[in-house]
């Protein structure tokens, strides 16, 4: 049974005249390139620890089979507005699991789609924790109605975002959540 022990956040973006180059160029970016990618739902483990990323990819091998929640979203439409966002909730109890979010966006900032996958995950976690809030509140408001209830410690995205190539060349974007062992 694998169980991550660590976690690293890590985004790209890459542009060619074909779709799966292009992503490709997205994964160099990330420096994942050269992983198995085998996509996984949305749960941060209890007790794992998030690590940076240039910690994290000193811990992958090539070829090696990588765990991760991906979030992709690609173009080839000239100047539309793409992105890929990975939200994060932290419980304050490390035994307790917490949330990973994906959200795939057109015609978003980087700013709103990063703010709009965070607030996903903090939902996720703050109803597992029974944590009430108003769904119709704003995502400032429900920040501090979480951090009040002392039960989510941390939220956080990490986003990428990208300009379709005005020459009509795909352009994708990734954001991923890695999961490693020890090692």
């Amino acid at each position: 049974m694998f169980v991550a022990k660590k976690i690293f956040l890590t985004k790209g973006v890459g542009k060619h005249r074909e779709r799966l180059t292009s992503f490709e160029l997205a994964l160099r970016n990330a420096g994942i390139q050269a992983c198995n990618l085998v996509r996984v739902s949305s749960i941060f483990p209890p007790r794992c620890k998030l690590i940076s990323r240039t910690t994290g990819l000193r811990m992958l091998q090539p070829g090696q089979v990588v765990f991760a929640v991906v979030a992709e979203n690609a173009t080839r439409e000239p100047h539309r507005l793409i992105a890929a966002s990975i939200g994060l909730a932290l419980p304050s109890d490390r035994n307790m699991y917490g949330y990973l979010s994906e959200h795939h966006s057109f015609g978003e900032t980087e700013e709103v789609a990063g703010e709009y996958a965070e607030e996903l995950a903090a939902e996720m976690l703050a109803t597992t924790l029974d944590v009430e809030f108003d769904p119709d509140r704003s995502w400032d408001e429900k920040k501090e109605i979480y951090r009040i209830s002392n039960k989510i410690v941390r939220t956080m995205n990490i986003t990428q975002s990208a300009v379709g190539d005005k020459r009509g060349l795909w352009s994708t974007v990734i954001a991923c959540a890695i999961m490693v062992g020890e090692e």
